[in-house]
């Protein structure tokens, strides 16, 4: 059966998308730890980040850095941060995070719910901000 990863990515559940190539995907976290909270994933189904391959870890990490980038500009936020857990689904996946403090990084300040036009609103400001991160 296909992650819930695997299933945003391919359309069959819905996603707010803020970058798509053929290796990866970004998009919103329907249970942010803070506004703007993104998920870096690869298309390829892969469980643990230690069995992706060198070429797509430098590749999801390259997206993660331009992600952030445009995070900081968008939200105006001190740091980003990034966590690779690997709990929550099996498909690898880092999260990247605007954060002011480190205590912004805890999973138990995840959203239970978050409307979709807060998703959209992010997501709008963080793609604005992507077409201005160089590759």
């Amino acid at each position: 059966m296909p992650s819930v990863f695997t299933m945003i990515i391919q359309g069959d559940l819905p996603g707010t998308f803020v970058w798509r190539d053929d290796r990866c995907a970004a998009f919103m976290s329907i249970n942010p730890i803070a506004h703007g909270h993104t998920l870096v994933v690869p298309i390829e189904e892969i469980d643990h980040w230690l069995d992706v391959p060198l070429d797509l870890q430098q590749h999801l990490f390259g997206i993660a850095r331009r992600v952030g980038q445009a995070q900081q500009r968008a939200f105006r936020t001190d740091r980003v941060g990034l966590i690779v857990a690997g709990f929550e689904v099996p498909h690898m996946h880092i999260h990247v995070i605007p954060a002011q403090v480190m205590s912004d990084l805890d999973f138990a300040n995840a959203a239970t719910s978050v409307g979709q036009s807060e998703l959209e609103d992010a997501a709008t400001a963080i793609k604005a901000e992507l077409t201005e991160t160089p590759g």
